[in-house]
């Protein structure tokens, strides 16, 4: 099951002698994970809302729209992830941004790719990550967001806008919130190029969802500078309870 994984990391040139999660030596130089790491990463495609991501049911349903996104759909068509927010998945995303494992740059990408090959993906027009402040964007030295963009970009060879959506805010970090005070953060934080943007179907990347609240001001803020639609591309997507 980890096999597709595997194969396409290296199709995407990444190299590695020892596995990107745990460190163990990998049976073969060229991969990023070890059989036990790669095997605790299998994409998520049923049993999910396509909408918002909410798993339901068993992993082999189809998908289907829960309750909430058939009465108050979200402002995006399609929500593609990888994953839980969990486990394997959660050390590889948290070592990334928060510890400076930037070699873990180009296998996120491949899971990123994997994650809308899988669910088969409509091709956009262009694909927009969720951008950083400025300062963030300094304190931090890259945009996680954008890097895994730059992986989808190059496998629907469209272009990557890395100026359609700026913030316009320097917020304070989401996870301080619940999801009431998150909206309110987040409010008014962006602002979209409709020279880039107008007329165009887009896909919105970012790593985690959480209680979406980023990406709904995105994608409204995308749709409010004239796209034509919006579909919305995550690694990972955490369960709350």
């Amino acid at each position: 099951m980890f096999r597709p994984v595997l194969t396409l990391a290296r199709r995407l040139g990444l190299r590695a002698g020892r596995c990107a999660v745990c460190g163990a030596v990998t049976p073969d130089g060229g991969r990023p994970l070890c059989p036990a790491c790669a095997e605790a990463l299998p994409p998520r495609t049923g049993g999910l809302c396509p909408a918002c991501g909410e798993l339901s049911g068993r992993e082999e349903d189809p998908p289907s729209l829960c309750p909430e996104c058939r009465a108050d759909p979200p402002p995006w068509d399609e929500l593609y992830f990888h994953g839980q927010y969990a486990g394997v998945m959660r050390r590889l995303i948290l070592g990334y941004k928060f510890h400076n494992r930037f070699e873990r740059n180009r296998l996120l990408g491949a899971l990123g790719v994997r994650a809308f090959t899988a669910r088969q993906g409509r091709v956009p027009d262009a694909v927009v990550p969720v951008p950083l402040h400025d300062r963030r964007l300094v304190w931090r030295g890259f945009n996680q967001s954008l890097e895994i963009a730059r992986a989808l970009a190059r496998h629907v060879d469209r272009p990557l806008l890395v100026h359609g959506l700026t913030r316009t805010r320097n917020t304070p970090p989401q996870t301080r919130f619940g999801l009431k005070e998150r909206q309110a953060n987040i409010k008014g934080a962006f602002a979209a190029d409709p020279a880039l943007v107008k007329g165009r179907r887009l896909l919105l990347v970012d790593d985690v969802y959480t209680t979406g609240s980023t990406l709904r001001e995105c994608a409204r803020t995308l749709k409010r500078a004239g796209c034509t639609g919006v579909d919305v591309l995550v690694l990972a997507r955490t369960v709350l309870d």
